[in-house]
């Protein structure tokens, strides 16, 4: 499916302190709540590899980004402050209980909601996830060692050369935007069209503030996880240095009960690697997940 195809509309909704905030609506369906990374705005999404040929997909745009209006406060940043917002999402679509996806950075923020709000939660999917929020740390080694397998790509060297200077702390600009290549499994004109354009949507203040201190209680976060017993789906791109499927493993052991899957080939975008194998996989998983009422 081209995502341009897909009928898309925008509808707004009020957060506790007041700031608007923008959802876009793809598809037809029962609805699943899909939380941006970045943190960013939800555009680079699309319709997640023709997913919403099987659901409703409601993208939701930070605050700051997007569609949705840049806050008073800027501390209203902080990851843990935005589960408020997914909240008021939540109630705003008159869903008692909803199915969420998240991608990157919003793994921290759904998996935060899920240990505030169980209740609210049918089923979990982190695609590419971040650890930050349960305190997981991923080794310059194993990045290293899961971008080897690129090697013999011709912009290889110049990627991973940049990379080993990242893992040495030593990182400036130029090392992060030669790392891009690593995020695809597919360097192409439109892996680096959806690079380019990903990088004029970043807002660096809306980053900063989301990982400002207290953002994140790992400890706890991770003792409540044991008892979240909703069905959870990791998915990991094969060649992902980002979320290698290493550590997609050590997240999944966290949860009472997880599936891990790993997209072959896929990068830290696998809709765009392999857009079938991408959404069947989310649609059977979304599939066998109870009935609820769409409110829609």
């Amino acid at each position: 499916m081209h995502f341009d195809s897909v009928k898309t509309s925008t509808h707004t909704f009020f957060a506790p302190d007041g700031t608007q905030l923008a959802y876009h609506l793809l598809g037809e369906g029962a609805p699943v709540v899909c939380l941006p990374g970045g943190p960013t705005d939800s555009a680079y999404l699309g319709d997640l590899g023709g997913l919403s040929e099987h659901r409703q997909l409601v993208r939701l745009d930070l605050r700051g980004t997007g569609g949705s209006a840049t806050p008073s406060d800027p501390a209203s940043y902080r990851c843990d402050r935005l589960v408020d917002d997914v909240e008021a999402l939540r109630a705003h679509l008159g869903l008692d209980r909803m199915d969420l996806v998240a991608h990157c950075a919003g793994a921290n923020l759904a998996t935060q909601y899920a240990v505030r709000h169980p209740e609210r939660v049918s089923g979990l999917a982190l695609i590419t996830p971040s650890v930050r929020a349960v305190g997981l740390s991923i080794s310059g080694d194993l990045r290293c060692e899961t971008a080897r397998s690129r090697e013999g790509e011709p912009w290889f060297p110049a990627a991973y050369a940049a990379l080993e200077t990242i893992v040495a702390g030593r990182a400036t600009d130029d090392d992060w935007k030669a790392i891009s290549p690593f995020s695809y499994g597919r360097w192409d004109e439109a892996a680096q069209a959806h690079q380019a354009e990903g990088d004029a949507r970043m807002n660096m203040d809306v980053v900063a503030g989301f990982c400002a201190d207290g953002a994140f209680a790992p400890d706890a976060t991770r003792a409540a996880l044991a008892g979240f017993t909703s069905p959870v789906l990791l998915l990991a791109g094969e060649v992902d240095p980002g979320a290698p499927p290493r550590t997609a493993a050590e997240f999944a052991a966290l949860f009472a009960a997880a599936e891990v899957v790993v997209q072959p080939g896929a990068g830290h975008y696998p809709w765009l690697d392999d857009a079938v194998w991408f959404s069947a996989t989310l649609a059977t998983f979304l599939g066998q997940l109870p009935a609820r009422d769409t409110g829609l």
